[in-house]
C-alpha cells in the first residue's frame, strides 16, 4: 500500500494546533477514511470541504475520481486486511462507498476504539444478498419469496426437476454492482446462461414501480428519512437510468414506504445512510429489495433537490450530529449518463454538455472517470422543475443529448 500524500498525516494536527488564528473544534479535527475512492468518495468529499473535515479515501489509484477532492487519497485495496489496517490506523471514523470489503479489519479497527459505520456485523449480512434476505425473513420485514442455491447447477436441476418454475430472477449472492449479477431468467434456453456462483433465487413479480427511500440514521437513535423516489431501469444494462422524486404514489403509499426504511435502519442499527430498495406490486404491497448502507445512485437528486443533500446527511450521521432537514425543494428527474452503448472502450470523450446547460435548472456532474466504455456509469444530470412531468421530459432530452464516448 502507498501514501500519496504521506506528509499530511504527519502534519496535520501540528498544522492546526498552530494556526492561532482560529482554535480547532474536536468535530473538525477528526480525519474520516471512505473505504473507496469512486465517485461516492468524491462527493462525500466535496460535501466534507464545506466544514473543512479531513476526509481520505482508499482505493487502486489516486487518479480515482476522490482523488481529485479528498484531502489525501491513499493507494491500497479495500478488500486486502494489512491495507484496511494501515488505512484505519490512521483515521477516526471509518465510512464506506462500496460494501464488497474486508470487515475483518473493520471489526479488528472497531475493537481498537474507531469509529466505523456502518457497523461491520451489518455490512457483512448486507454484501452477502442470501444473508440479507434471511435477515429480512427473520427481522419480519416484508420482501420476495426467495430460494438459496450453492451454484448454478443447482438451480439448473431444480428447473429440471420441477421444483424451480420459469420465469425467475436470479442474484448472485456477493460481488453484485450496477447492474452484474442480476438477471432475469425466462426460458429453458436462459437456463444454460445461468450466472455462476452462490445465489438468490426469487418469483418474476407483478411489479408496478420500483423504489427507494434514503433514510439516515446517528448513534442518537435519530432517524431522517427522504422522500420516496421512482426509479427506472435501462432495459440492457439492468441499471438505473432515470430517476423520479417525488415517486408517483398515493400519500398513504408514500408513508407506508418511508415507515417500512426507517424499521428496516432500526433493525440493522445502523448509522449512516441506508439507501432501501423496494418494490410496489400491482396490487398495493411493498416488498423489501435489497439495501446499501451508504449513499447511494438513488439519492443524487438530494444534492440539488433536497435541504439536505444525501453526502451531507451522512457526515453528519456517522459523525452523530443533528440530522438535516430532508425537505424536497422541488421536484426533479435524475438520468445517470453512461458511456454510449455503440462506443468503443477508451479516453472518455463528452459531448453536448453545453447544449443541455442551456436549459433551465440542468445540474450535470462529471465523475472525472478518465475511460468510457459501454453502460459505464460516467457522471449524472439532476434537473429541477415546477412538475415531476416538466422535470422528466427535460431529463430525457438531457439524456439524448450529451454523449461519452471512448477514443483511441
Amino acid at each position: 500500500m502507498r501514501w500519496s500524500y504521506p506528509e499530511q498525516f504527519s502534519t496535520f494536527a501540528s498544522h492546526y494546533a498552530s494556526d492561532r488564528r482560529q482554535p480547532m473544534s474536536t468535530f473538525l479535527a477528526k480525519k474520516t477514511g471512505i473505504l473507496g475512492g469512486g465517485q461516492l468518495g468524491k462527493m462525500l468529499a466535496q460535501a466534507a470541504a464545506d466544514w473543512h473535515l479531513p476526509i481520505y479515501a482508499l482505493d487502486a489509484s489516486r487518479d480515482y475520481p476522490a482523488g481529485l477532492c479528498a484531502t489525501g487519497m491513499v493507494v491500497g485495496s479495500y478488500q486486502r486486511r494489512e491495507d484496511v489496517l494501515a488505512f484505519g490506523r490512521q483515521m477516526d471514523v471509518l465510512t464506506i462507498e462500496i460494501e464488497h470489503v474486508h470487515t475483518g479489519a473493520l471489526r479488528e479497527l472497531q475493537a481498537m476504539g474507531k469509529v466505523v459505520h456502518p457497523n461491520p456485523v451489518a455490512l457483512e449480512l448486507i454484501k452477502d444478498k442470501g444473508a440479507q434476505k434471511e435477515f429480512f425473513q427473520k427481522e419480519g420485514l416484508p420482501t420476495a419469496p426467495y430460494q438459496l442455491f450453492p451454484s448454478a447447477q443447482a438451480i439448473a436441476q431444480a428447473v429440471q426437476q420441477g421444483r424451480l418454475s420459469l420465469p425467475f430472477v436470479q442474484k448472485t449472492r456477493t460481488a453484485g454492482y450496477d447492474g452484474k449479477g442480476v438477471q432475469v431468467v425466462r426460458t429453458s434456453s436462459d437456463v444454460s446462461h445461468l450466472l455462476q456462483g452462490p445465489s438468490v433465487v426469487e418469483p418474476l413479480c407483478d411489479i408496478d414501480k420500483e423504489l427507494a427511500v434514503l433514510v439516515a440514521r446517528n448513534a442518537r437513535g435519530e432517524c431522517a428519512v427522504y422522500d420516496p423516489v421512482e426509479m427506472v431501469f435501462h432495459p440492457q444494462a439492468n441499471l438505473v437510468e432515470l430517476l423520479v422524486c417525488p415517486a408517483r404514489l398515493p400519500n398513504d403509499l408514500a408513508q407506508q414506504a418511508q415507515q417500512l426504511a426507517r424499521r428496516t435502519i432500526e433493525a440493522f442499527d445502523i448509522c449512516g445512510l441506508l439507501a432501501v430498495e423496494m418494490f410496489l406490486l400491482r396490487n398495493g404491497t411493498l416488498w423489501l429489495n435489497e439495501v446499501a448502507p451508504r449513499p447511494h445512485n438513488s439519492g443524487h437528486h438530494t444534492i440539488e433537490a433536497a435541504a439536505t443533500s444525501q453526502f451531507q446527511q451522512h457526515l453528519r450521521a456517522i459523525h452523530n450530529l443533528a440530522l438535516g432537514p430532508t425537505a424536497l425543494r422541488k421536484p426533479a428527474a435524475m438520468v445517470n449518463l453512461l458511456g454510449a452503448a455503440d462506443s468503443q472502450p477508451g479516453r472518455a470523450h463528452w459531448q453536448g454538455v453545453d447544449r443541455a446547460l442551456q436549459l433551465s435548472e440542468v445540474y450535470v456532474h462529471n465523475y472525472g472517470k478518465a475511460f468510457s466504455r459501454p453502460f459505464r456509469k460516467m457522471g449524472h444530470a439532476t434537473v429541477l422543475a415546477p412538475t415531476v412531468g416538466q422535470a422528466i421530459e427535460r431529463a430525457r432530452q438531457v439524456q439524448q443529448w450529451i454523449r461519452i464516448e471512448g477514443v483511441q
